[in-house]
């Protein structure tokens, strides 16, 4: 990797640790190819990324971020998992890591909150963002839904009443 290639990846991997909301570290070690491309499109299907990273140029791009706490990871074989939904790439870390020892993960930072392995893990078992949006959806929508009943029952039963009386006096 030349000077110039070192300094793009720099410049990119202070923009990742400065916007992403969740960044998760990981030694891929011993990961084929196409381990490595079936993970990559795990992440990118869940709206997250996985990239792997230069030690030295990680922690030099972490200096003055708010995840710079994550700087002592970065030693071996290292990855990062980011994403902007804070749950996206810890939960595919974590499912893909359990199907493949090879990943494991070290750790992470969700905003200027640094998470050891477990914190990771937990973060994971979360709900997406998109789940509990369907899931906020559907609790205003119930209320509705029971509201529209209620006030549709009078008008249903004056309805009938009103029916029972015409075949009544037709008889």
């Amino acid at each position: 990797m030349d000077r110039a290639e070192k300094s793009e990846l720099l410049t990119h991997l202070s923009g990742v640790f400065a916007n992403a909301n969740v960044v998760v570290v990981a030694h891929y070690s011993g990961l084929t190819v196409t381990e490595m491309t079936d993970l990559r499109a795990r992440m990118a299907k869940a709206g997250a990324e996985f990239k792997v990273t230069k030690n030295r140029i990680a922690k030099l791009a972490l200096d003055g971020t708010k995840v710079k706490s994550i700087s002592d990871l970065f030693t071996g074989p290292t990855a990062i998992a980011y994403s902007q939904d804070p749950v996206a790439a810890p939960k595919v870390a974590v499912e893909f890591a359990k199907a493949n020892q090879k990943l494991v993960i070290l750790g992470g930072a969700m905003g200027e909150t640094f998470l050891d392995t477990n914190g990771v893990k937990q973060l994971a078992e979360l709900p997406s963002l998109d789940e509990l949006r369907a899931k906020l959806l559907g609790m205003i929508q119930t209320p509705a839904t029971r509201i529209a009943g209620v006030v549709q029952a009078p008008a249903a039963q004056l309805a009938r009443v009103l029916n029972a009386y015409a075949t009544k006096g037709a008889a």
